[in-house]
């Protein structure tokens, strides 16, 4: 009945407003040591436990971080950083993202990326910045939508010609359901022309982009002479 405290800690932190994390370990704590547990035993079960669940724990690790670092100011960071750079442009910008993410992708580094992780505080606050130095007006939801779309296509087309993906595996299943026996590399190859066609078509309208700016800006200064 002891190892049940750990239940009423959780109760009273929560009651009280305590921070979640320091309420849940020290539930895990007292739950240890009710169930006679020394204090070394239950610092490495809390040790055994996160090396068991790494993997999911990343996620939990990696999200706060970034919230930290947004709230000094990355995304403000990242904006100027692009605005100093000669030469850059959304579509430019975008595009080396989109070689980044496929290559990656396939290489099965599907998560060093995304819309929480690089998107929303580093990706989007570059491009907007890009985008308003060519002359488009800030606050445009274009833009945004945009450098999602472009991590998204670049995921979807690059983590195919990786072999061991859930995807691939899913579709040599099928196949092999239906009688038709085909390797996972096959299934690969097969995905390196759809992910060349997928990068130069997307590649293609982030290019007309920057040359639809450039012509409004053209017309803007045109108009003001």
């Amino acid at each position: 009945m002891l190892v049940l405290l750990g239940i009423a800690v959780v109760v009273v932190g929560f009651v009280l407003r305590f921070n979640p994390l320091l309420v849940v370990a020290g539930s895990a704590l007292v739950t240890g040591l009710a169930a006679g547990l020394d204090p070394l035993s239950v610092l490495a079960s809390f040790g055994k436990a996160f090396n068991d669940a790494r993997y999911v724990s990343v996620v939990y690790i990696v999200l706060p971080v970034i919230g930290i670092l947004e709230r000094h100011g990355l995304q403000e960071r990242a904006r100027t950083a692009i605005a100093a750079l000669k030469g850059a442009t959304v579509g430019r910008l975008l595009i080396g993202y989109l070689i980044l993410r496929q290559a990656t992708a396939a290489l099965g580094l599907t998560s060093i990326a995304g819309p929480a992780q690089t998107v929303r505080p580093l990706v989007a606050p570059m491009a907007e910045a890009a985008a308003e130095k060519q002359g488009a007006p800030p606050g445009e939801d274009r833009v945004p939508a945009l450098a999602a779309a472009t991590d998204n296509v670049g995921l979807f087309f690059g983590e195919d010609i990786f072999i061991a993906i859930g995807s691939i595996l899913l579709m040599v299943g099928v196949l092999q359901g239906f009688g038709i026996e085909a390797e996972p590399l096959q299934l690969a190859l097969w995905a390196i022309p759809t992910a060349v066609c997928a990068f130069a078509i997307h590649a293609s309208r982030l290019c007309l982009l920057d040359r639809a700016l450039a012509k409004a800006r053209a017309r803007q200064e045109g108009a003001g002479e």
